[in-house]
């Protein structure tokens, strides 16, 4: 169990050290681009669906659908499903984009927080890691995966040399 604990801490730590979207993105309007769009002005609910794309600055999130819940005109939570769903996002100046796919997504954008559910699988250059549930939270530069409900699912990681042998 302790080694799993290291194991999991090391991934944070070394997997994601750049995890830091830019700053700049969570000052962006968010963008969103679909083949059907309704709005209900009494739950403030808003569905996409169809080739949904949406953007925040560097967040770039596709999906086949994505329903949007607002309170007094402010995004509060986006959830968007897919067959898989996927983003990318630039961490910072410099970086390399960070990939991710998963069933089913949320993203919270006042917390710059992104959860991916159900065959989540992130990754960083020749990093990966994989498991049933992902939180990306780009304002604290922290990814963290696995699921504690279910003792029994694995997360896997896996790192690669950025030097080539000789």
């Amino acid at each position: 169990m302790q080694l799993i604990k290291i194991s999991v801490f090391t991934f944070l730590l070394v997997f994601f050290t750049a995890a830091n979207a830019l700053k700049s993105d969570a000052e962006q309007p968010v963008y969103i681009d679909s083949n059907t769009a309704s709005f209900n002005d009494k739950t403030q609910i808003s569905i996409y669906t169809g080739n949904v794309i949406t953007r925040q600055g560097t967040l770039y999130i596709t999906s086949d659908k994505l329903v949007v819940y607002l309170e007094k005109g402010e995004i509060m939570k986006m959830v968007f499903t897919g067959q898989p769903a996927k983003f990318k996002q630039l961490p910072g100046k410099g970086k390399e984009y960070i990939h991710g796919e998963g069933l089913t997504g949320e993203y919270y954008p006042k917390q710059d927080k992104l959860i991916l559910i159900e065959q989540a699988v992130v990754s960083q250059g020749n990093n990966r890691s994989a498991s049933r549930i992902i939180t990306y939270d780009s304002k604290n530069s922290l990814i963290k995966a696995g699921d504690k409900s279910s003792g029994s699912k694995r997360v896997h990681s896996v790192f690669k040399s950025k030097t080539p042998k000789k």
